[in-house]
């Protein structure tokens, strides 16, 4: 496999150039890297409307996902923005049917295109970052009403996997595109059997490659599956540059390039780390830990169930220099890849052994129940707001809804009626403030 982004800018950074653009930094090493970070000269290309070096390293992506592949230097939220554009505009319908535990950027889309949000929503004994949903709950919200896209959260941060072959077989059916935020799951292409949504009929999904995949903070994929790639190919890049810079990181694209050598001996690396991770699972249930969510390279702990918070547990394993990648009142999260080592699995199970059990604690977590809808996404966005303490907030209308990252999964959505009861999860998740629409004369 070759690297023609990496290829450019190692020759051109190895032949002495007189550097009369930007960045300022002119090559001066003042991180180390700067020598490799470059701008859109002549032959380096043009990331959104790429004709060369860029185009030929997408198409090598292309090949290894199976599907037609496009590369983002913003992550996944600029993927996000740009694949809702497009169902919206190839479907000419602005509602989309959303799973209620989606990423806040699906907010800030929705008010820039202006779009229609319905929401599916979790089961009342779900957390916040979960929303179950079946082939036959998101049929019987499509007999409803028309949608032109239904948007999906799979992976969702706790690990679990929505069956996207069933959900695409349903919005088939219903004429409705099929959206999935895959952020977590740039890897599942590459399992034994494959179940990345790209594989199983999803229309368009997106991947934060820097999540699992040896990338830069900020790499990401847009994937096109063949049911729309023809009518949707010719439009994705200007769809991107609708809404990303114009100067794109070239450290964050020879990233991506370079991770294309990697991928191609990825399925036998992930093979044989597999077993390691499931071990590691059973060895941590045997002492224990009650784990949750099917994701092969993800551990969720349900903390509650040996005596203490996920905010504690993950405080005691950062005494002992183990990270994890997410935590809060009732789940401890880490994230694993190949990459992590035969060390560094041994070092994560025994800080966890080495915490004391104690008896499970009955957290008293309120029971979702959706909030009153007020007005549009966009109209409570775009409003005047003000931002008080929760407790003031009760019958007042979400603005821009608190949701801290990770996960950035928010607990109460813009144009929502914050109610006691979402006053009260809130404030059991840790939220202290929250933006709420100020109020006018006479409302």
């Amino acid at each position: 496999m070759n690297t023609p982004v990496c290829d450019f800018v190692r020759n051109y950074a190895g032949s002495d150039p007189v550097r009369l653009h930007m960045p300022g930094h002119k090559g001066r090493a003042f991180l180390g890297c700067e020598a490799w970070d470059m701008t859109e000269i002549d032959g380096a290309d043009t990331l959104y409307l790429p004709r060369g070096i860029i185009r030929e390293s997408e198409q090598n992506a292309s090949r290894l996902f199976g599907c037609e592949t496009f590369y983002s230097a913003e992550g996944s939220s600029l993927c996000i923005r740009a694949m809702l554009y497009l169902a919206m505009r190839h479907t000419g319908i602005r509602r989309v049917l959303a799973g209620r535990n989606a990423h806040r950027t699906l907010l800030t889309a929705a008010a820039l295109l202006d779009l229609d949000l319905r929401w599916l929503a979790p089961q009342p004994e779900e957390g916040y970052c979960a929303c179950t949903v079946t082939a036959q709950t998101l049929e019987r919200a499509l007999q409803k009403e028309p949608v032109g896209a239904v948007y999906i959260t799979s992976p969702d941060y706790y690990g679990s996997i929505t069956d996207i072959a069933a959900l695409s077989a349903v919005c088939r059916r219903y004429g409705a595109l099929l959206l999935v935020d895959n952020a977590h799951g740039a890897y599942l292409h590459f399992l034994p059997q494959p179940c990345h949504p790209a594989d199983l009929g999803a229309d368009l999904c997106c991947d934060s490659a820097h999540k699992t995949l040896p990338v830069l903070t900020g790499g990401a994929y847009l994937h096109l599956g063949s049911a729309v790639r023809d009518a949707l190919s010719p439009c994705v890049k200007d769809a991107m540059a609708l809404f990303g810079s114009t100067s794109p990181s070239y450290l964050i694209l020879q990233s991506l390039d370079n991770a294309n050598v990697y991928l191609e001996t990825f399925r036998q690396k992930l093979a044989a780390f597999l077993p390691k991770t499931a071990a590691l699972k059973a060895e941590l249930q045997s002492a224990g830990f009650t784990l949750c969510g099917a994701e092969p390279l993800k551990i969720t702990i349900r903390a509650a169930d040996c005596g203490y918070t996920g905010d504690a547990l993950a405080g005691m394993l950062a005494a002992q220099s183990v990270f994890c990648e997410m935590h809060d009142a009732e789940h401890l999260v880490a994230m694993l890849t190949p990459e992590n080592s035969d060390a560094d699995l041994r070092r994560f199970s025994d800080a966890l052994r080495s915490v004391p059990k104690r008896d499970a604690i009955a957290r008293e977590t309120p029971p979702f129940r959706a909030p009153q809808i007020v007005c549009s996404v966009r109209q409570a966005l775009f409003s005047p707001a003000e931002t008080l303490p929760v407790e003031q907030c009760v019958g007042r209308v979400c603005a821009l809804p608190p949701a801290a990252c990770p996960p950035c999964v928010p607990i109460v959505l813009s144009g929502e009626r914050i109610d006691g009861q979402a006053a009260q999860m809130l404030l059991s998740y840790g939220v202290t403030e929250c933006s709420v629409m100020r109020e006018t004369h006479g409302e």
